[in-house]
């Protein structure tokens, strides 16, 4: 017989956490006096999502298997998710369901050699391909000295290989390299924790995880909160130890070349005529003379 994946406690936080997030003022329902909790009852909820309130109460203890889109839709609207959290609420309903697919592991794959030719192509943008586990697993010449604090990091692994998430909450490094680390901080556990829903029988990550809820504080208060993020494009500041400050545009790509692991393409480049973009042509130059 066939046994589904228990993610009963990762639905049961995710939709208490939205429920306390809203109140009534904000689905149109009057307010009626002290709550002794923050939030929405699950009762409301229920109402507004045209279920039984004996119903939403056991979606929201984890019996999450069976459940329809049409209802899904319904509670995603009725919390308000955003397209991230409710990608994050079905791929917790697929991951439920007693399908030998949640249960299949995925292995390491070696990319292909176009996608380094790929990379290398781009002189004058850093360009880096990662996995759902945010493991950096190729880089152009620019890309390599963009990040060197993060390759010169004593949490790569015995491969040399970086790790975004072990960078940022296990190296005090971090924190002088990103302007914003509390933000870099923030995003990378929502991708780690929207890669956890698509993924939850993924060993890796468990471990990774667990790695980091051990030692970690300020992860551990991240991952509680159950926030995701899909990849999207956006800017990042960083201090650069040679090339100084710089503002960088970022878009990350998906990167189809495994069925059995996610990559993602990720290009870093700079506004054109600003001064971000000439120290950034700068590192690309310091980079070159670096080459074997």
């Amino acid at each position: 017989m066939e046994r589904r994946l228990d993610n009963r406690a990762d639905i049961r936080d995710f939709l208490a956490r939205r429920r306390a997030q809203l109140t009534p003022e904000q689905v149109g329902l009057p307010a009626s006096g002290r709550r002794r909790v923050p939030g929405l009852r699950r009762e409301e909820v229920a109402v507004l999502a045209g279920v039984s309130t004996e119903w939403y109460t056991r979606l929201e203890r984890g019996h999450i298997s069976g459940v329809s889109e049409e209802v899904l839709d319904a509670v995603a609207r009725t919390l308000q998710l955003n397209e991230d959290e409710r990608t994050y609420l079905f791929d917790l309903a697929k991951a439920a369901q007693p399908s030998p697919a949640t249960r299949r592991r995925r292995k390491a794959v070696t990319l292909p050699p176009r996608v380094q030719w790929l990379l290398d192509s781009m002189t004058l943008s850093a360009a880096l391909v990662t996995n759902g586990r945010l493991d950096i697993v190729a880089t152009n010449a620019l890309a390599r000295a963009l990040f060197a604090p993060m390759f010169d990091s004593h949490t790569v692994n015995e491969h040399g290989r970086p790790n975004s998430a072990r960078f940022y909450f296990l190296d005090d490094a971090s924190h002088d390299f990103a302007d914003d680390w509390e933000g870099a901080a923030d995003i990378t556990t929502a991708l780690l924790r929207a890669e956890a829903g698509r993924y939850p029988s993924d060993k890796a990550l468990r471990e990774l995880v667990g790695e980091l809820s051990t030692v970690s504080a300020a992860f551990r208060t991240r991952w509680a909160a159950h926030n995701v993020r899909i990849h999207h494009g956006g800017v990042k500041r960083l201090h650069h130890p040679e090339a100084g400050p710089l503002k960088l545009i970022y878009q990350p790509l998906d990167l189809p070349v495994s069925a059995r692991e996610a990559h993602s393409l990720t290009i870093y480049t700079a506004e054109p005529g600003t001064s971000d973009e000439d120290r950034l042509k700068l590192l690309a130059s310091w980079a070159a003379t670096r080459l074997p």
